[in-house]
């Protein structure tokens, strides 16, 4: 078995990882998390993901994992999937494999003004679609983008996480029928 890609996926996770501690991403302390949750360690994964060399570090090994999955479209709940989710688009472009991912993201609450979108980006019928988000801790957030997803008739193929904070969320996810897997966990800064 060729061991090549998945040592460079290894590779491309633990230099993400050390991005996310370089610039001081994972700090400890008393912490509210968006779960409305207390924590005593608290993960800003904005600090890789709006970095130039992590994010793409991010969409290349997110890329490699669903290229197999024919999936049309990648995105997710606002703020969170976004940087993700272009970056995974414009490398599917770049790359010329086959036809380009469609990059989305689903809004907190629907536009009031002009077409009163819930959504932006492509999300045609049927897509075949990749769920992204920065961090996982119950599930909340990514279950509310599916429920837009599948609202758009769509088909959730995958659900990929940059870091698990290991608090249910993945058991959420799979308890759902959902395909789900993360590139960090928690446990790994500890």
């Amino acid at each position: 078995m060729n061991a090549g890609p998945r040592l460079m996926s290894d590779r491309r996770i633990q230099r993400i990882k050390d991005i996310i501690i370089e610039k001081k991403g994972y700090k400890t302390g008393r912490f509210t998390l968006a779960s409305g949750r207390p924590s005593n360690y608290y993960f800003n994964t904005k600090t890789v993901t709006l970095d130039p060399e992590g994010v793409s570090l991010i969409a290349e090994v997110i890329l490699d994992k669903i290229r197999e999955l024919d999936a049309t479209s990648i995105g997710g709940l606002v703020q969170g999937s976004i940087p993700i989710a272009v970056a995974v688009a414009h490398l599917s472009y770049e790359r010329k494999e086959g036809k380009p991912i469609q990059a989305f993201w689903v809004r907190d609450a629907q536009k009031e003004h002009g077409d009163k979108t819930t959504y932006e980006g492509v999300l045609a019928p049927k897509s075949r679609v990749v769920i992204v988000d920065d961090v996982l801790t119950t599930g909340g957030s990514i279950l509310k983008a599916i429920a837009e997803v599948e609202r758009q008739g769509c088909q959730i193929v995958k659900i990929i996480v940059l870091l698990d904070r290991e608090e249910g969320g993945g058991a959420n996810l799979s308890e759902a029928g959902y395909s789900y897997e993360s590139l960090l966990k928690a446990s790994d800064f500890r």
